[in-house]
């Protein structure tokens, strides 16, 4: 069952009760509403007036829900992560940190290859040439040593939004902003696979800043991406002004968990895939298969 996502952008007040999460609102004239807590997968807190109860914390915990925390400018800053996500958990470790140096450069490889692809893929949907992406997606050597990724990303972003000499930036201009918020989801999404996987979300495969605790989501959200470009995409092209990322906005990017993409020739829903995915990755991380499942777009 696809997990709910949960935004709030409002002064609220979280607790539980009988594994409910209880949302009341002390500044205004309105009811209490329940959730059962086995149904939510993310919760995101944008508000900086929201209180929420520890106990409720542990129960969302419990339920591996990730729990997102934004910044006074609404964007968010962190995920609140078990310190145990898996019967397993500690094997699992081990496994992952015991990974040689050539196999994590050959799953950098396919990962890698997998979001060329997909690049591909959307620039056919639109239109835009793409034979060369597909001969750099299988010219992908181990490690990515010739950076083929970025090259990728150079052509697939001049060519994706019809906005003159657009670029791919943090800081940089809108459509950048949405960007940014669906990317930070993705991410949060990803952590929360990787942990219900038994896996350390900061000990990566290619990423490796010290001061990035979730360099393993970030390796394997990048052929992911790619849903996140779509629906930016769909946006810009129906909405009259995305300068200022509005809460009408964020909606529609908290959709992401629920998109519907393709994985091993079968429809599911993304926060699902991403499953399948982490656990394709600790099989490879301890032996029993050597690749990573990856969805593609059709």
């Amino acid at each position: 069952m696809i997990k709910r996502t949960l935004f709030f952008s409002n002064p609220t007040y979280l607790s539980t009760k009988s594994n409910q999460l209880v949302i009341s609102y002390p500044e205004e004239e309105k009811e209490s509403k329940t959730v059962p807590i086995e149904d939510i997968g993310i919760l995101v807190l944008e508000n900086q007036q929201i209180t929420i109860t520890n106990g409720l914390i542990a129960k969302l915990i419990q339920n591996k829900t990730a729990i997102v925390s934004c910044d006074a400018f609404h964007l968010p800053i962190s995920l609140l992560q078990p310190l145990v996500g898996h019967s397993e958990q500690a094997e699992r470790f081990r496994h992952q940190l015991n990974t040689s140096i050539p196999l994590k450069k050959n799953l950098w490889q396919q990962t890698i290859s997998a979001k060329i692809v997909n690049q591909a893929l959307h620039l056919d949907l639109i239109n835009v040439p793409t034979r060369k992406m597909y001969k750099w997606a299988t010219e992908v050597k181990s490690g990515d040593t010739e950076n083929h990724e970025s090259r990728a990303a150079v052509y697939y972003w001049s060519q994706l939004f019809d906005i003159p000499n657009f670029t791919r930036y943090q800081h940089g201009d809108p459509p950048n902003n949405l960007l940014n918020y669906g990317y930070a989801i993705l991410r949060g999404i990803t952590a929360r696979a990787l942990i219900s996987s038994g896996m350390l979300p900061s000990v990566g495969i290619f990423h490796h800043n010290k001061y990035n605790a979730y360099c393993l989501a970030d390796d394997i959200m990048e052929p992911y991406r790619i849903f996140v470009d779509i629906l930016v995409k769909e946006i810009v092209e129906e909405e009259h002004s995305i300068e200022e990322l509005t809460t009408e906005l964020k909606m529609k990017l908290l959709q992401i968990p629920a998109l519907d993409v393709i994985i091993d020739g079968k429809k599911s829903p993304l926060m699902i895939a991403l499953s399948r995915t982490t656990n394709s990755l600790y099989e490879c991380f301890s032996g029993k298969n050597r690749k990573i499942l990856y969805p593609t777009l059709e």
